[in-house]
């Protein structure tokens, strides 16, 4: 890892990796009364980037005006969300009897296994609410016998010359954390000083993306925009970030072996096709036990929704999509 401030902008990096950049949508989160956030996984172009299926991005928020966040509750099938925030605190409750508030610089994780439910609540005293919510695949060999688990960690931060990581999944710049994943993957918060330059070692075997929160950055000399990400494939042993604005810059670095199963992901479930994510909607409409109750849910609207419905399935087959990084590789090994 080399770190220095100063530099200029420019093109791409010479000989450097080749950067997709990944737009972000907004998109309405949990029932009537939702929050916004800006997603960029999954889309149309890129479904995965290792087992990690999922980034949301939220705030700023001021939740006296937005209302904040109040999910009630509401099933998942076959991941682990990871939640991490910038600012703000959020409770959560989940049928298996776990309960936690999630507070800025804490990771908390979450394995649905067979299923689970849980929800999600921004605090009384939370004013400005800012972060992201993340979710992996779990892989067919773990995705019904992982059962409903809660995990907690406390990164301790690695400083740098220029800036500072917290590494809430996996290991990078020496750092690892304690949460249990059944594939290989990376989750860390970058922060770099105006100016500085940082060039990490990386994992060859990993595809990458980069979620910028604020700053001017580039990636291998590529811009990536706040509330974009950039995407590098597997290959790589480094990447340099460089933060060419005047003021600091937060980012969100995900990482992993490219997810070698097709998956069908739709509302909260992830299954592996159309039959079996039409069965875990009935279930949950039923009441099943395959996802268990919440305790401890209260809302920020008293004459809210204390369960979210599953929406209408759309009129046609769900289809299952795959990692294109994951093809090329075994395209390779073949």
């Amino acid at each position: 890892m080399e770190c220095e401030a100063g530099g200029s902008p420019g093109g791409p990096e010479p000989g450097g990796a080749a950067v997709e950049i990944i737009t972000s949508r907004d998109v309405p989160l949990g029932g009537p009364r939702a929050m916004t956030v800006r997603r960029t996984l999954p889309q149309r172009q890129r479904s995965l980037i290792g087992a990690w299926c999922f980034v949301d991005h939220y705030g700023p928020d001021d939740v006296s005006a937005t209302g904040g966040m109040d999910v009630p509750s509401h099933p998942h099938t076959g991941l682990q969300t990871v939640s991490w925030l910038f600012e703000g605190n959020v409770t959560h409750h989940d049928s298996g009897d776990n309960h936690a508030v999630v507070r800025p610089g804490e990771v908390n994780l979450m394995t649905s296994g067979a299923g689970i439910c849980h929800t999600e609540v921004s605090t009384q005293d939370t004013g400005v609410l800012h972060g992201v919510q993340l979710w992996t695949a779990l892989p067919e060999r773990d995705r019904e016998s992982a059962g409903r688990r809660f995990e907690h960690h406390v990164p301790e931060a690695v400083e740098y010359e220029g800036g500072s990581a917290l590494v809430f999944i996996g290991s990078l710049l020496g750092s690892s954390s304690s949460v249990t994943t059944f594939t290989p993957l990376l989750g860390a918060e970058l922060r770099l000083d105006p100016g500085a330059r940082l060039t990490l070692d990386v994992d060859p075997g990993f595809e990458h993306g980069l979620l910028v929160d604020a700053g001017d950055i580039t990636l291998e000399g590529v811009t990536v925009a706040p509330a974009q990400l950039g995407y590098t494939g597997v290959g790589e042993t480094t990447l340099t970030i460089h933060n060419t604005g005047s003021t600091p810059a937060r980012m969100i670095l995900i990482g992993g072996t490219p997810f070698g199963e097709e998956i069908v992901m739709w509302w909260n479930f992830i299954g592996r096709g159309h039959d079996e994510i039409v069965r875990y909607r009935q279930e949950w409409e039923d009441g099943s036990d395959r996802f268990g109750r919440v305790d401890g849910y209260i809302g920020r609207n008293p004459d809210g929704l204390t369960r979210l419905p599953a929406p209408t399935l759309p009129g046609s087959v769900l289809t299952p999509r795959a990692n294109p990084a994951a093809r090329a590789r075994a395209g390779e090994e073949v």
